[in-house]
């Protein structure tokens, strides 16, 4: 495992890879409810208990970093690893999740 990409990242850094425009996946791996409520401009949602079935949408990001987030970091950490142990190497769990987000980062987000 590369050390550049640590298991977690918190959300300032993710910030500043959108600021920079950094080319990675922000995937929202809560339910279409709680996406429908609180949201990540450009997150991509696969809830996940449809992970395994929809793994194949993730291919093409095998080789690229995707930052995981759920509302506080538990799921967002268990999709992580097993992205990790699928050989998605530069997956990174969002500390905090869209919680921390809206806290830290962006108030416009709602918190639920």
């Amino acid at each position: 495992m590369s050390n550049e990409f640590p298991i977690e990242i918190d959300v300032h850094a993710v910030n500043k890879l959108r600021e920079a425009g950094e080319s990675f996946l922000l995937l929202d791996v809560r339910q279409q409810n709680e996406f429908d409520t609180a949201k990540i401009d450009g997150s991509v949602l696969i809830p996940m208990g449809e992970l395994r079935d929809r793994i194949a949408e993730l291919e093409s990001y095998k080789e690229s970093r995707i930052v995981i987030h759920c509302h506080h970091g538990g799921r967002s950490m268990q999709v992580t690893q097993a992205l990790r142990s699928m050989g998605f190497e530069k997956s990174q769990n969002m500390a905090g999740g869209i919680d921390a987000w809206s806290k830290q980062i962006d108030d416009s987000v709602p918190r639920y």
